[in-house]
Order: C-alpha cells, then structure tokens, then sequence
C-alpha cells in the first residue's frame, strides 16, 4: 500500500501547505514581574504555566473577548483513590467543600464545634453497629444532634458569596481521576474570588452533612433509574476489573449508609495538597498581576507527599466478554475497547479513529450506518483517561432488528478501518476540521480552561495538545490501519442493554430527617468582609440595534451581518418566521434532506464535500421557527454555499430511504414512550394548553405512513422561496457578501407568503389537578405548571430579579429549602418563565425529582413556598447584587447580537432589554418580589404533573392535590 502521509494529501490535493506550517512547539522559560513561567512556543491560548513555593500549579491563559475569568480550581483524586471500604468518598468530599469553614458558614463557632465533634463520633458508633434498632436509634441522635448545630450554621454561605460578587455557573464535579471545583467570575471580582477560594480550602467544616448526605442518596437513586448509567458502569466493571471498574464514583449503596466524617477528613488532607493541586484562569485579567495574588492568597498551603496510586495493569482480553443490562428505556448496544493512557502518544491515534468513525458528517458510522439508514444510531467516541482509555461504540437497532446484528454491524465498520477502507479526502477533512475546531475552542473561554484542566489532571504534556493538528498530519493511512489492528481485534466488552424489568434495584432507604434551620438572614463576618472589599467598576454593554447591524437587501431579502473581526470563521442562516405549526411536514421533509442527493450527487457525496471543506450544514424546524443554516471556514464560503444551494433547490425523491426514514421514525416514537423526560414533557403540556396541544401536534401512524417522498422533496425545493431573511457573522464586509450571495442564493420572485399556523390555546388553571403518567421508576417527578398573564415588557426586571432569588442555583430559596433544609430532592427548581412573544403568556414552572417514598413531603415543601414566600433581605441583597454583577459583565457578541435583536422583536421591542432591567433593579426592594409572588403564586391554582409507578405512587394519595387524571401514552404522545 502506499505509504502517504496526510501533510502531502494536503498539497496534492488542495495546495493550501500552510494549513498547518512546520511551527516549533517547544517549552521555553520566562521570568515576569519577578516570577518564572514556563510556555509553549506557537500556543494560541498563551498560557503560561507556573509552580508555586509550596508546589502549587498555577496556569494562566490571558484573553480579552469579555470581562470575565472561567476558573478551575482542580484536584488529582477521585474516585479511583477512594479507600475501598468507603467508595463514593472524593463525591462526598466535593459536595462538602460547599459548606464553608470556621469564618464562614457558621454563626458562632465555639458553639457550633462541640457539636459537629459529637456527630463525628456518632457517625463512627453508627458505621460499626449492625444491629437495626440500635443503628435506628444512633441515627435519632445524629439526626437530633444534627438540628442543635445546624441552629448555628449558615447553609449555602458559600453559594451567596458567589452570587453577590456575579459568579455564574457554579458548580463542581468528580470522576475516577479528579475533581473539579468550577466559577465563571466577572473580571473585577479576582480578589474576591481568591479570598473565598483560598479561605474555602483553609479548613473546610463538614457541617450539615447528613441533609446533604441524603441529596448524595437522591442522587444515587436517580443513577439506579438512569439506565445509560448502569450501561456504562457494567462496561467499565467489565473493561477495567482492576482498576476504573472495581469502584464507582458515586459509591455503593452499603457504603452510602455508613458515611465516616473522619475518612472524608483524613482523604481531605491526604489529596488536597498544593502540589497535588492546580488553579486554572482563562480569561480577562494580567496574568503578572494575578500570579502575585495567588501566590500571596494560598501561601499558606503546604506542601505534602501524596501516596503513590498503585496501578494495576489490566489482564489481557482474548475473547469478547459479553454483558446484559435491563431497564424500561429502549435497547442498545455498547462495545467498548480498551487502549493505553492519556501519557501515551497513541491516544492522538485513538482519537482519530474516532474522529474517522464518527464525525457527524462523514465517518464509517455517519455514512454506512446512520446514512444508509441500518441503524436508528450509531457513534463511537474515544475516553482518554491517564491509566487506560477507551474506544467506545454505541448503536440503537431498528424496528425488528436484534442487537446482535446492532453489534456485527458495527464490528463490520471496525473491519474496514484495520483494512484501510477509507478514503485519503476523509483524513483531508478530519484535517479541515481540526483547523476549524481549533479556532472555535481557542475563543471560548471555558474550551481553553478546560483543556488546560484535563492537560493537569491527567499528566499530559501542553505542548503535545498544542501541537496536535501538526501532529495529527504527519499520520499516515498505514500508521492507522496497524494502529487498528494492534487493539480492535476480539478483545472487547459488549453490554446489551435490553428492555425489562430490573428487579436486582435496591433503592437508598429514605432515613428520618427533621428539616434543619437554615438561618437565611445571617451572615459571617467573613462575608461582610468580601462584600465589602473594592472592585474595579465594569461599565455594562448594551447592543445599539441600529448601529451593530449591518442592513442590507438582496434580491428583495433582508440581509443583517456582523462582521467577524477576530478569526476565519463564519456562519450563515436563512431565518424563515415558519414551523411545525404551519406545515407538520416541515421538520419531518428537513430531517429527509440528510438522507437524500440530487440529480448529480449522493447523498454520502454531499455529507463528504461538506466535511472536506470543514462545513456543515443544519435544517432546524421549531413550532413557529425554521432556520437553514450554514458554517465553515471563509475560504470556503462560496464553495460551502453553493453545495447547500443546489441540495436544497434539486434534491431528489429516494423512496427506499424514505422507507427506511419511516421505519426509523416509528421507532423512535415507540422508543419516546419509554422516555421518562418526554412523557414529563408531555404531561406538562397536557397541563398547559390540553388535550390538543403542541407535544402531540405531530403526525398519527396512518398520516405518516401515508406521506410520499416526492411530498417531502416538494416542500424542501419550495423552502427558501418563501419570505426569509438571510444572517451572517463572518469576516467579509457587507459589500463583498451581498455581491456575492446575490448571485448564490437565487429565490422565487415574488416571494411567498406563510400559510397560516394552527392555533393552540392555553388553558386557565382555576383548579387544581393533578395529571399522572405510570413509568416503573424507584423515583417520583413532579412538575408545577400554570399560565399567567400576557406578557408586558414592563415586568421583565422584577422577574429576574424574582427568579434570581427564588429558584435562582443554589442560593436561591428553592433550593435552599427543598434541598438543604429538608433533603427532599438531589434536583429542584422554580421559574417564572416568560414567553417568546408578545401575545403570549407567562407561564409557572417548579419542579423536584425524589424518592417516591418522599413524594407527599416533597409536594408539600414545594407547596409551602408558591403560596407563601420566605423573606430574606440578605438573600434578596445577593441575588440583587448578583444580578446587577452579572448584566455589568455579559456580553452578547457576533451573531447573538443579530439573535438579540429578532428576539426583541417578536416581543415586540426595539431595544436591548438588559438596559431597562439593569436600571430598574438597581431601585427594587424586597416589598417588588414579595408583591408580585403574592399576585402571581400564592392562594393560585397548580397543576401536577407526576411521573412515577403505580406501585409506589396511589391515587388514593394524589387526590389530596387535586383531581386526579391518568394518562395513557397514546393521548399524551398523538400517537
């Protein structure tokens, strides 16, 4: 076979050498400001990476696109370091380090330590009982003792301190190798947010712990009835016996029961230590003013030997091992194959041959599978973890298919990428696309620190990533096609994931909770002082429509373009004010199109000279919106424009894949009837607008098995005659973009105007009701729904300010009550929703998942709060100043701000909103948000919408809310 390399494809085939020029990636030393760096030469991000004194990773990766600073604060533990007799502790451990401290989080220390020291030893008496009446008795203590403390705790202290100074995202994560404590800070905040973070890791307190505890069960409940998760937890027990699989990160439901506080400490201390430790900076800030304040902050950190992870290789597999898991969701299978780690230089291999085998577009997966319409789906994606990796293939059979020919038919895309059957202008657009990925993820903020944070946890070298795409041309065909038949042979596990009833479930018991004090109105002196330390004013940005726009009109459409002024990037849309409402066709014709050519074209053609020039193309239907759209590079504009152009204007009917998108369809709709989210989604909107309503707006069995292809083909050639207007963000001027799409985008003169919609009236809700949907679950769902007033601009401040304080994360009073105070629920919410246009009307919607066996608790909790607001003027002043931080910092750019605009429109505003809201909360009191929760929530009637099983949940039961309703799928679905 020739031996070619895809670096000389690329200049055989489209001259452009200097895609990826021959850079020098190499580490360099610098010295600033008095302290030493190390970088990457060529790196786009430039990052710098510092070590502290005390061991301390610091990594700093400056940028200006907008005021503010994605942050990581990143640990290497997880939970592959767990202790064996308690897995699920470095999940513990991250949920813990919400709670604050001895400064903060606590109103008086002295008192509130005795106390956490008695539940400690409580917790250790309960751990090593096994009689029941006695564990039972123990924890009435732990349970007693735990509401004497809480009297002096501040729950979610933390969570404030992150509001009030406009921190967004909030959050944190574990998984077998790390954990991850994650902010999203506005740039005038650094010292704030170093002063909580280094405070926050000075000496966290363990408080509240087994409230939170109980969230841990509710969460561990919800991944017994998520059956991706057990899928994916029998592949890594089955892939990695000796090392990713022998423990979960979440733990076992044993171990759950008997928590030790002292273990928790004692791993606290053991892996979270400086030189076991990064933060992570990407964003608006001087990298030599901030490495000062870092150093200075965490000074106080000292360095400690971490105990060696002792890796124990994995036995070699000579055989497939196959595994069967069960649940009420749809079938599928997941083959999984294990490769080396993240140190090792074939994981750039790895990741190419999934990007081979599944690219969206063009890959063997994509083409043969997905394309030719075999399977309902099919992927493979690579998972590169620091001891082993992962190739992973998942498919979805179709109607009448098994899942043993799901999984032939995958191994036999494996085949043909050991034999080389894939062609030189696939590796050409994985190239391309490489080029454009890059560029995108170099503009994110949150793309570069998290790049930047897997580098860290997982050992790999920056420069190696830096280098990537020059790398990545210097593969050749024979170098994958070895590489292949090294590891893809009869050495994997396949888990079958089938339809049933699993009866090996064993729920988290619900222990004995009494609800603790939260004390909202408290504050720390710590807190007093963060709030009170300066910040450099950030002066908001709000969008001049007239003036960010640019207009044009080109063959009678209009044209709004915001010039792209920092990369090669662009994107292109035609934006028809036209959806499913108006034709139930629609998203059905704009699905066909990926499945169907033209008269010169296949349909594997169009998807591969897509992928080739990195362009990609999406037909998106929504209820009352449809949107054509286009992305690529800009040298390839014309190009990209002219092949979805002429799919659009000339593709032809193929009956045989209409059949196949037909089977497809049908399974897919018997498969959303084993979806608990969908049949939730359909409840709601039973709830909202009634039997006849947008959910089950779609077509019947005989409808859709009457449509012809030619039907579909129709409406597609017709699409962009009707009136639309055309959107671009890119780097050409308006000038040059009108010439030239004047001549590419050709339309019917005169346009056509829109059929008329099908109307859906909302309902009133003047009683109560309850709507039930059986799905064998150990959990309950539980969503509140009703329709408010139509909607007036004028409301739009109080309403996020409202929402910021109520449902607002996990300051907000939702949150704080359900979960913390009560542990009713691992996830719960409340919003005010507004519409997206102007005759339309509000809507409420809360919503909390918890175990059936919590179900009246958790309806009564949620009740207590519509109809009565808890008053906090703390809490109100952060959610306010939280607010107000983050309007100053946001920053809508490109195409958002022509998005902006249409969206003001259809509410039928001329301006950007955020002016007015940010004026007008700076004024507002709390006696605003407790006025309107008294108009809109209390004393109102609800609507419930339960999802859950008749065996846990009774009618009987349910009719205390309401008359209650079940309904059956068929009604709920349309179909």
């Amino acid at each position: 076979m020739k031996h070619t390399n895809i670096l000389s494809i690329l200049f055989l085939f489209i001259g452009i050498g200097t895609l990826f020029g021959q850079q020098a990636y190499e580490w360099k030393t610098a010295t600033s400001d008095g302290y030493t760096y190390r970088y990457v030469t060529n790196d786009p991000t430039q990052s710098r990476f510092y070590t502290l004194k005390n061991g301390l990773t610091v990594i700093l990766s400056p940028s200006t696109k907008e005021p503010r600073i994605q942050t990581y604060i990143a640990v290497k533990a997880g939970s592959k370091t767990d202790p064996a007799s308690h897995t699920g502790l470095a999940h513990y451990l991250e949920h813990l380090l919400f709670k604050g401290t001895d400064k903060f989080g606590t109103l008086t220390w002295s008192k509130e330590q005795p106390l956490l020291n008695q539940i400690d030893k409580l917790y250790e008496q309960y751990n090593s009982t096994t009689d029941s009446a006695k564990r039972k008795a123990i924890y009435t203590e732990i349970d007693r003792v735990s509401g004497e403390a809480a009297k002096f705790a501040i729950a979610n202290e933390y969570d404030k301190l992150m509001a009030n100074m406009g921190s967004q995202g909030s959050n944190a994560f574990t998984s077998f190798e790390q954990t991850v404590y994650i902010e999203n800070i506005p740039s005038s905040s650094i010292d704030k947010f170093l002063a909580v973070q280094a405070e926050r890791f000075r000496n966290p307190i363990f408080r509240i712990f087994h409230t939170e505890l109980e969230a841990v069960y509710e969460e561990k409940n919800r991944g017994l009835d998520n059956d991706g998760t057990k899928v994916f937890e029998s592949m890594f027990e089955n892939l990695f016996p000796n090392s990713y699989g022998k423990q979960t990160t979440i733990g076992t439901i044993e171990h759950l029961k008997n928590p030790s506080l002292i273990a928790i400490r004692d791993y606290y201390r053991t892996y979270y230590v400086p030189n076991n430790m990064a933060i992570i900076m990407s964003g608006d800030f001087n990298p030599d003013l901030v490495i000062k304040k870092i150093d200075t902050g965490f000074s106080f950190m000292k360095e400690k030997e971490v105990p060696a992870y002792h890796f124990e290789p994995e036995k070699e597999m000579v055989t497939p091992i196959l595994k069967e898991v069960v649940g009420p969701t749809p079938e599928s299978v997941m083959i999984g194959y294990r490769f080396p780690g993240s140190q090792s230089k074939d994981t750039q291999l790895l990741e190419l041959i999934g990007s081979i085998l599944t690219n969206g577009n063009a890959g063997l997966f994509d083409l043969n599978l997905v394309k030719k319409q075999r399977l309902l789906s099919a992927a493979a994606f690579p998972y590169v973890l620091k001891d082993y990796s992962t190739l992973l293939l998942q498919g979805r059979p179709m109607k009448g298919q098994s899942l043993d020919e799901v999984k032939q038919l995958m191994l036999d895309e494996i085949e043909k990428l050991k034999t080389g059957m894939f062609s030189d202008e696939l590796l050409i657009g994985i190239l391309n696309n490489a080029k454009k990925y890059t560029i995108e993820s170099n503009e994110s903020y949150r793309s570069r620190a998290s790049s930047l944070m897997d580098a860290f946890t997982s050992d790999i070298d920056w420069r190696r990533m830096v280098a990537y795409n020059s790398t990545l041309a210097t593969i050749t065909k024979q170098d994958i096609m070895l590489f292949a038949k090294k590891y893809l042979n009869n050495n994997y596990v396949a888990v079958y994931k089938k339809k049933g009833e699993d009866k090996s479930i064993k729920k988290v018991e619900k222990p004995a909770i009494t609800p603790v004090e939260v004390n909202r109105d408290a504050q720390s002196a710590f807190l007093k002082q963060v709030n009170e330390m300066p910040e450099t004013p950030v002066a908001p940005m709000w969008i001049d429509y007239g003036k960010d726009i640019n207009r044009d009109r080109i063959n009678g459409l209009t044209l709004l373009s915001v010039e792209n002024k920092t990369n090669d990037i662009f994107r292109l849309s035609y934006r028809l004010e036209m959806g499913s409402y108006h034709n139930k066709l629609l998203p059905i014709a704009a699905e066909y199109l990926q499945y169907i050519g033209t008269s010169t074209k296949s349909a594997e053609d169009i998807s591969k000279a897509f992928y080739q020039i990195a362009s990609s193309f999406d037909v998106n239907v929504s209820s009352e919106v449809s949107s054509i759209s286009l992305d690529g590079l800009q040298e390839n504009f014309g190009q990209a424009v002219q092949l979805l152009e002429d799919l659009l204007k000339n593709c032809q009917p193929d009956e045989q894949a209409w059949q196949r998108l037909k089977s497809r369809l049908k399974k897919a709709r018997e498969d959303a009837k084993l979806d608990k989210s969908a049949i939730l989604k359909g409840l709601v909107s039973y709830a909202q607008y009634g039997a006849k309503n947008p959910f089950n707006y779609v077509l019947t069995d005989e409808e859709l098995e009457a449509v012809q292809a030619s039907e579909l083909t129709d409406i597609l050639h017709d699409l962009i005659n009707y009136e639309h207007q055309v959107i671009y963000y890119g780097p050409k001027s308006t000038a040059s973009l009108s010439s030239e799409l004047s001549a590419l985008h050709v339309t019917a003169s005169p346009l056509k105007a829109y059929p008329a919609p099908v109307k859906f009236e909302k309902t009133t809700q003047n009683e109560s009701k309850v709507y039930f949907a059986h799905y064998d679950m150990v959990q309950a769902e539980i969503d509140w729904f009703r329709n408010s007033d139509v909607y007036d601009p004028d409301k739009t401040a109080v309403i996020q300010l409202f929402n910021n304080y109520f449902g607002g994360g996990m300051s907000g009073i939702v949150f704080q009550t359900i979960r913390e105070s009560k542990a009713l629920a691992y996830s719960t919410y409340a919003v005010y929703s507004s519409p997206s246009k102007k005759d339309d009307r509000y809507s409420i919607l809360a919503y909390v998942g918890t175990q059936a066996d919590k179900l009246k608790e958790a309806i009564s909790g949620m009740n207590e709060l519509l109809h009565d607001l808890p008053a906090s003027e703390k809490v109100f002043n952060t959610s306010k100043e939280g607010l107000l931080r983050s309007l100053e910092t946001s920053r809508i750019t490109e195409d958002g701000i022509i998005y902006s605009f249409l969206n003001a429109r259809r509410l039928g505003v001329d301006y950007d909103m955020r002016k007015k809201v940010y004026n007008e909360v700076k004024d507002m009191n709390f006696s605003d948000l407790q006025y309107f929760h008294r108009s809109e929530f209390k004393g109102k009637a609800y609507s419930y919408c339960i999802v859950g099983s008749r065996e846990r949940v009774k009618n009987t039961d349910l009719a205390a809310y309401g008359t209650v309703q079940e309904l059956d799928l068929k009604t709920l679905f349309g179909y």
